[in-house]
């Protein structure tokens, strides 16, 4: 399977960082050509290239909230690589709320959760969506959480939000088919900077309590991510479970 992704395209949204950087490192691995974004941090972009498998990688600034910048991407893949085959979203952020404060739970921070983790996801896909389905093999990976499933999670919000993501994923199987599979990915807690305040100690803890006794690491999502482009192609409207058995 080496060099599997050879000729294909993958662009990261959220890439710069975290789950989106190891999916892009795996990927690249794999043979594709990656294309990263970043929101704030060019910095982190630039030593992420600089460290991937392979060549024609590059980074470019997205704010998934702001679609204009969506289109600007989707012109100069096409421009430059003139194909993109796989659409990885992980960008997205977080805030942790108790569940029970529901005053907390702002109609500001509310609106804002949604256009950042939501509507940002599926801009980048409407965005995308002709380029993959010129491919004729086109893969869409939304990375979600199992706080959609369970209902717990940083906070309400985003636990309604990632149960909105597969739904997405599963709508948008049946509608992209057959050119375009769509798949979502979702993690426990993973071993990243994502959830502000949850510290090494707070980990541990959490570690304790799932049965494969450790949280994920990012490298864990990424190499899930790429396996659904890799391993798993005749499945789409699924939703990957990778938590360490976290939701048993």
């Amino acid at each position: 399977m080496m060099n599997s992704l050879s000729g294909k395209v993958a662009v990261v949204i959220g890439g710069s960082g975290g789950i989106g950087a190891a999916a892009a490192r795996v990927l690249a691995a794999e043979g594709a050509t990656v294309v990263v974004t970043w929101r704030s941090d060019e910095a982190a972009a630039t030593a992420l290239l600089a460290g991937l498998s392979g060549q024609g990688h590059f980074a470019r600034r997205a704010v998934v909230e702001e679609t204009a910048t969506l289109t600007a991407l989707v012109t100069k893949v096409a421009t430059e690589l003139r194909r993109c085959d796989i659409l990885v979203n992980s960008a997205g952020y977080t805030r942790p709320i108790p569940i029970a404060d529901l005053d907390a739970l702002t109609d500001d921070f509310i609106d804002d959760m949604f256009k950042v983790n939501w509507r940002g996801q599926f801009a980048a896909i409407r965005a995308f969506a002709p380029l993959l389905k010129a491919s004729g093999d086109g893969l869409i990976v939304s990375v979600s959480s199992i706080a959609g499933l369970s209902g717990v999670g940083s906070n309400l919000a985003y636990a309604a939000i990632k149960a909105g993501i597969d739904t997405m994923t599963k709508s948008l199987a049946r509608a992209l088919a057959p050119t375009v599979r769509v798949m979502s990915v979702s993690p426990g807690v993973v071993a990243t900077d994502f959830v502000p305040g949850r510290d090494a100690a707070a980990l541990e803890k959490v570690a304790a309590t799932i049965p494969l006794r450790r949280v994920a690491t990012a490298e864990d999502l990424g190499r899930a991510i790429a396996a659904c482009a890799t391993h798993l192609t005749y499945s789409t409207g699924s939703l990957i479970i990778v938590d360490g058995g976290r939701a048993l």
